[in-house]
């Protein structure tokens, strides 16, 4: 679990920000009232994050701060202070914010910028910058937003790293640089990678409209301007990687079965009809799966429908867990499901689907009263492909159907 340190010497103030934290995000809290004791709990353990006010009883002048960023700790200012001049010297330093602490709704903002800070450990990003200064400065900052950051000089080398690093969320490039300069950068990453998967956003010292409109029209999500400040650079990279996460869950919605996060239906005659067509173009052996419960009404029947849904889910992830990440795994509706295994031979496309079986047999879901439901599943596999990816479907859906009338608990194929 993570953990948090609170140096507060408000003490009424300091314990509402705890518990506010400790009861929306799950985390272990502490609370120092002073830099003595804030040493203390800093000489004890790791924190994830330290929220800190900047003048206290035994540190009036701010000392709290460096000491705590001294400890390679990461930093949240809460002060009552709002003077500019301050500010932008606090900022000077390695913070990652600096909050008014004026009311209730700065400790809602303080809850979701922990939230965001969180999320930033997920992602990865790529900065292109050929000046050695602005890349450590850039890479530094975005350390500070716990994200995971790959540098490099120039366009061509972020293309290779983007073809063997795939799980790049955001892009930072400059605009002049060797060998390929950030627009044709911004204009190669969009041949392959759409705004809704790839984040993209330029920095340029010498920027017109002209060249921020390019900029935006060759698919770059955003434009900063250099020199810029921390603040705003913290907020348009968490704005970028806040507005991907958003489309991802739309998208997700829209192709996951909302009980087992499978792929649902219309996902996979869509998705895998594309491979479909391709694998049997190139030959490619592959094989179609339809997998039911066997007397799942009894189920429902006996213990009751959110019980029939952990066990759904309890075979989703027995699915999940004896496929490839390259195989297709969806929920058709109730307690069917549709699975493809890609390139692989009729043998062994029989034998993970008895191992399947055979698995669910000897496992159990359990109940909300700690009983052991048993049940049995019932498979029937397409080895050869038909006209189409429906024909397909149907012909392993027949295949079931015989297993259950065979006496089901059995895998039936051609």
């Amino acid at each position: 679990m993570e953990r948090i340190l609170v140096i507060e010497d408000n003490k009424t103030l300091a314990n509402l920000i705890a518990k506010k934290i400790s009861k929306e995000l799950d985390i272990e809290v502490d609370v120092a009232y002073s830099m003595s004791e804030a040493k203390l709990f800093l000489k004890g353990y790791k924190y994830f994050l330290t929220l800190s006010d900047i003048n206290l009883p035994d540190a009036p002048d701010g000392e709290i701060i460096d000491y705590v960023i001294k400890t390679g700790n990461h930093v949240i200012i809460l002060t009552s202070n709002i003077d500019k001049n301050f500010r932008r010297k606090m900022f000077e330093k390695n913070i990652i914010d600096y909050i008014h602490k004026s009311g209730i709704e700065d400790i809602n903002y303080i809850i979701a910028n922990i939230k965001r800070l969180i999320k930033n450990k997920q992602h990865k990003v790529l900065v292109v910058d050929d000046s050695v200064v602005f890349r450590k400065q850039m890479k530094d900052m975005l350390n500070n937003l716990f994200f995971n950051v790959i540098t490099v000089a120039h366009g061509e080398e972020a293309i290779n790293i983007l073809d063997t690093t795939p799980d790049i969320s955001l892009v930072l490039t400059d605009y002049n640089m060797p060998v390929m300069n950030g627009l044709e950068l911004t204009t190669q990453i969009r041949k392959k990678y759409k705004k809704s998967e790839l984040c993209v956003i330029a920095l340029s010292g010498q920027s017109d409209d002209e060249e921020i409109a390019l900029f935006l029209k060759s698919g770059a999500n955003d434009f900063i301007k250099k020199p810029f400040s921390k603040e705003e650079f913290s907020c348009r990279v968490n704005n970028s990687i806040e507005a991907l996460e958003n489309i991802n869950e739309i998208t997700n919605q829209t192709i996951r079965d909302f009980l087992t996060g499978l792929y649902n239906r219309r996902y996979f005659f869509k998705e895998v009809g594309k491979y479909f067509d391709n694998a049997v173009r190139n030959d490619e052996n592959f094989s179609i799966a339809m997998v039911n419960i066997d007397d799942f009404k009894q189920i429902n029947d006996r213990y009751g429908q959110d019980m029939g849904d952990k066990v759904i889910v309890h075979l989703a992830d027995i699915l999940m867990s004896e496929t490839s990440s390259e195989d297709v795994v969806a929920r058709f509706g109730g307690d069917e499901f549709c699975v493809l295994l890609k390139n692989v031979s009729s043998e062994n496309a029989i034998n993970v689907f008895e191992r399947i079986r055979q698995n669910v047999l000897t496992s159990v879901a359990m109940s909300d009263k700690d009983e052991e439901i048993r049940y049995t599943i019932s498979i029937g596999i397409a080895l050869n492909y038909e006209d189409t990816l429906e024909d397909t479907v149907n012909e392993a859906d027949m295949y079931l159907y015989n297993a259950k009338e065979n006496g089901r608990n059995q895998v039936v194929y051609k």
